[in-house]
């Protein structure tokens, strides 16, 4: 994933990097408030069903083994990659 950093983010680390940044620990309300979001970011709350063929299944199931991913993990990452933009279609010649 190529992440560019804007301006406002440079500032940050900018501010950061000279000591002007008073970094405190979060409250319990706001951890709170974080795990939630997360648990709702991850939570993955519909099954479908599709079918592929075997030549397919068995490239994904290789792939998966090489990255120490269960198929279906890298299925999901990639529908979501491509969802996101950040997976894109090759233009055929």
């Amino acid at each position: 994933m190529k992440t560019q950093i804007d301006q406002e983010e440079n500032e940050i680390i900018e501010d950061y990097e000279q000591g002007s940044v008073n970094l405190r620990s979060p409250s319990q309300k706001e951890i709170d408030e974080i795990k939630l979001i997360a648990r709702n970011t991850l939570r993955k709350d519909r099954r479908v069903t599709i079918r592929l063929y075997d030549h397919d299944l068995k490239g994904i199931q290789k792939k998966a083994l090489e990255k120490g991913l269960p198929y279906q993990t890298l299925i999901s990452s990639m529908i979501h990659q491509y969802v996101e933009g950040e997976l894109v279609e090759s233009k055929a010649s």
